[in-house]
């Protein structure tokens, strides 16, 4: 049973049953009420409304005698299917989408963002969350603590210094609903509307639409092969940057050590803090591992940010800070009666995924699975398309580019055509004029190896195919 409250006006020369008769056919013909609906009883929407009984009884008879309804011994008052001739244009529009949107649904989506479910250990999460639902602890449902659950404070504290050199206390670690929800608390607690941010271009468009709603200007700092241009970045006189050391993004260079205590010095000299996004610093395929920008800082320059969207579910909604001390403190001071963003019950349940040893596990699994498709992504692109196409970024991460020498947004349409989506990097230039024009992104975590495979080799059908006609 559904409740109605529609606007009825006692003033008006329309009676009051019309008024409502016509509100409630509105709504059915409209897909506000679907078809199968039981309306109100009589008597609980007199009550409701405030109407007299005939008025009420008047407005569902008319509705029933027009087939809009029927009345059932027993059960209530019915809504009927409409046949779809009796359907405004637009509501057929959205139950039945042009053949041309249906035909245009990817077979292949290298989308950036996805992550393999498949090797995801749904019942043991489960468990977790049962588990989690079990609990004693009261505080569970209702705010949290504003920081975090400190169990899973504590756990990521653990994982952080086994994991990424990071050396800190779980009073450091806030805990937040994704890495924008994060950036928007720094925004805050640096006090930075009005002032000056130094930002890889192109970079995270996400990151930088919440330096900008926040008040922020952007000084866009380019790259050089091996990662943000330092001398750039000196001549900004910036007092905050926000980076991706270890796999810039979209571009995919891995700052190198060198480059980093070199970025360290400056900070400490100029008193700037660093922003170190470490996104997705689990699925490294080349070379050894560098220490994170956070694990090599002595003077406590860096805030630290990390997320579970590519290592664990992004439906989880949870990212961390990592605060030096005398933030962590101002934290408490100037924020400390913001509510906690993220479920405590989800939190929870990740401590309890995290004290257990599976999310170690998990992170084991996943970067197998992931390194198998990147051979795979990485070995088709060279079979099918050889030196035609240049591999970007390969070092590490969910994602590669491939540089072509034609026009992006061509390539990207034709492929599309074939049911292979691939995609722009224009925006996440800060002007995307700048960009390469020649330079598409390729996702691969959602995809399996045969996807994978099956994939580029549409996507070189695709091209080839547009390249001949062009010529």
């Amino acid at each position: 049973m559904i409740e109605l409250t529609p606007l009825l006006n006692k003033q008006l020369k329309t009676p009051l049953y019309m008024q409502l008769y016509q509100y409630i056919k509105k709504e059915i013909e409209t897909g506000g009420i679907p078809p199968g609906t039981l309306l109100p009883p009589i008597r609980h929407l007199c009550e409701h409304l405030q109407l007299s009984k005939n008025t009420v009884e008047s407005a569902y008879q008319q509705l029933t005698a027009e087939g809009y309804t029927e009345s059932r011994p027993r059960i209530g008052i019915k809504v009927l299917p409409l046949e779809k001739t009796l359907m405004p244009p637009s509501q057929l529009k959205n139950r039945e989408p042009k053949e041309t949107e249906q035909s245009s649904a990817a077979t292949y989506d290298f989308k950036y963002g996805d992550i393999d479910l498949s090797h995801f250990p749904f019942k043991t999460w489960r468990r977790c969350l049962q588990n989690a639902l079990d609990s004693e602890d009261h505080d569970l449902f209702l705010y949290g603590d504003h920081k975090g659950d400190f169990g899973l404070r504590s756990e990521l504290a653990k994982y952080l210094f086994q994991a990424r050199g990071v050396r800190c206390v779980p009073e450091q670690i806030v805990i937040c609903s994704g890495t924008q929800n994060a950036v928007g608390l720094l925004c805050q607690l640096l006090s930075m509307n009005g002032r000056l941010v130094a930002a890889e271009n192109p970079g995270y468009d996400g990151v930088r639409s919440v330096f900008l709603n926040h008040g922020c200007a952007i000084q866009p700092i380019g790259l050089e092969t091996d990662g943000i241009n330092l001398s750039q970045l000196a001549a900004s006189r910036a007092k905050l940057v926000y980076i991706t050391p270890s796999h810039q993004f979209p571009y995919g260079m891995v700052l190198p050590i060198q480059k980093r205590l070199k970025l360290l010095e400056w900070a400490s000299r100029e008193n700037v803090y660093i922003i170190e996004d470490d996104y997705d610093s689990e699925f490294r395929y080349q070379g050894r591992p560098i220490p994170s920008l956070k694990a090599l800082d002595k003077k406590e320059n860096v805030i630290y940010l990390g997320t579970f969207s590519k290592s664990f579910l992004p439906a989880a909604r949870l990212s961390y800070i990592v605060l030096p001390s005398k933030l962590a403190d101002e934290f408490q001071e100037k924020l400390g009666r913001y509510s906690q963003s993220a479920s405590p019950i989800i939190q929870k349940a990740v401590f309890l995924f995290m004290k257990e040893g599976f999310f170690e596990r998990h992170i084991r699994k996943m970067k197998k699975v992931y390194q198998e498709k990147h051979k795979t992504l990485i070995s088709a692109i060279k079979t099918h398309f050889g030196n035609d196409v240049e591999i970007i970024g390969e070092k590490a991460g969910l994602h590669i580019l491939m540089k072509t020498g034609r026009r992006a947004q061509d390539l990207i349409h034709k492929a599309e055509k074939l049911g292979v989506k691939v995609y722009q990097v224009s925006d996440f230039w800060l002007e995307p004029h700048e960009s390469s024009s020649s330079i598409v992104m390729a996702g691969f975590g959602g995809l399996s190896a045969a996807e994978i495979e099956e994939g580029i080799s549409i996507l070189r059908k695709a091209w080839l195919s547009s390249s001949k006609q062009e010529r």
